[in-house]
């Protein structure tokens, strides 16, 4: 057992994401007995153990999610009705995410990107601030960044901390540097991408893209026009928007209770016809 607090204690020093499995209950016969305990980091791979075979896979998938949601549950399971086990009783499962602070990934340090790194800031976001502009990537402008990173956004793509459980947003100054990291970013692993801009703008991009024959399934996750439906205005309201779009993605909240168009096959594809007939 101390073995595990070692590695949470890692986890938690290093700022890795996992979640520390705990069985609170067991009844009839079941692999591991209350207070056995086993840590899931974000990639699958674990530390201890709650027993072996369906469970703990099941118990991993849920810790998975857990990390991405950074939010504790607790999961439960009939081990020979719900997963099909040889043996017959029950269990119960504390899943408590630890080191889980998302990264946020900002394209741009204007006005909105500064407003937009406070805010984020203040909701636990871990903030990486790219920028070419020197005077728009200093701690002076940005003040609660974890990171910042100056020089040509396309350049500086490879040393980005990308990955499921980071989060994306475009707002530069120029419209040709939005359409080509929009295309670059739809090529990663993030848990959102979302980009400033009109609908037009947005389709503009989208008929692009298809006239060069790129995979147009690539933006099927992306949030643009990006934020909430807030009727924001200036740069602070406009941060606000976005950062409630990034939490109801972390908490779970299903895309249809937000207002943000989440571009699906059949928006890119009207997308593309509205376009053309225009």
């Amino acid at each position: 057992m101390i073995e595990i607090y070692k590695k949470l204690l890692e986890a938690l020093n290093q700022g890795t994401s996992a979640a520390l499995c705990t069985v609170t209950q067991s009844a009839g016969s079941s692999p591991q007995k209350a207070g056995s305990k086993m840590l899931v980091y974000s990639d699958g791979s674990i530390a201890g153990t709650i027993g072996g075979g369906a469970i703990e896979m099941a118990s991993i998938e849920q810790a998975r999610e857990a990390i991405l949601e950074g939010r504790t549950r607790l999961f439960q399971a009939h081990l020979s009705r719900d997963l099909a086990m040889c043996c017959g009783g029950r269990m119960e499962i504390l899943i408590e995410p630890v080191g889980t602070r998302p990264k946020l990934v900002i394209f741009g340090g204007g006005h909105v990107g500064r407003a937009l790194c406070e805010v984020a800031h203040q909701a636990n976001f871990e903030v990486h601030v790219v920028d070419e502009r020197e005077e728009h990537c200093t701690t002076d402008a940005h003040p609660s960044a974890t990171q910042l990173h100056c020089g040509d956004p396309l350049d500086l793509l490879g040393q980005l901390p990308f990955g499921p459980n980071t989060y994306c947003v475009i707002v530069t100054h120029s419209h040709r540097l939005d359409e080509e990291l929009l295309y670059r970013c739809g090529e990663q692993e993030l848990r959102y991408l979302g980009m400033i801009g009109s609908r037009a703008k947005v389709q503009r991009f989208l008929a692009r893209y298809r006239k060069r024959g790129m995979d147009m399934s690539r933006f099927i996750g992306v949030h643009a026009p990006i934020g909430l439906d807030l009727a924001a205005v200036e740069p602070g309201e406009i941060a606000v928007s976005i950062v409630a779009e990034l939490i109801a993605i972390r908490r779970g909240v299903a895309a249809s209770d937000h207002a943000s168009l989440s571009l699906c096959p059949a928006a890119a594809d009207n997308a593309i016809e509205d376009t053309n007939q225009g």
